[in-house]
């Protein structure tokens, strides 16, 4: 092979910083996506959970005027709507920060 010299260490070298400065990146949005507040709401706001956009609970909030201990299910029923609503934002918040990163948001720290 005339003239070949060799030059992918360059590339490599080219690559892995490249990876690197992604993985700085993708570890960036990942606090930030932390302390992201998401506000779930179901019943007009009469129950509001708030958790970040990975899910996690930080509080909910039930107004007192709906507690009704004749209708549980009911109080019950608006809890999981408002997760479910706020499950909804934080997978929206989350798709729109991770999609510059790939598949990378899923190797495990592989990088």
């Amino acid at each position: 092979m005339a003239g070949y010299k060799g030059g992918m260490g360059g590339n490599m070298q080219n690559l892995m910083k490249q990876a690197q400065k992604m993985q700085e990146e993708l570890q960036k949005t990942e606090a930030l996506l932390d302390d992201w507040e998401i506000v779930g709401t179901s019943g007009g706001e009469a129950v509001v959970v708030y958790m970040n956009a990975k899910k996690k609970i930080d509080g909910i909030e039930i107004d007192p005027k709906i507690v009704d201990p004749e209708d549980v299910e009911m109080l019950e029923d608006l809890i999981v709507a408002a997760i479910n609503d706020g499950y909804k934002k934080a997978d929206e918040v989350y798709k729109e920060k991770m999609a510059p990163y790939g598949a990378m948001g899923g190797m495990g720290g592989l990088l």
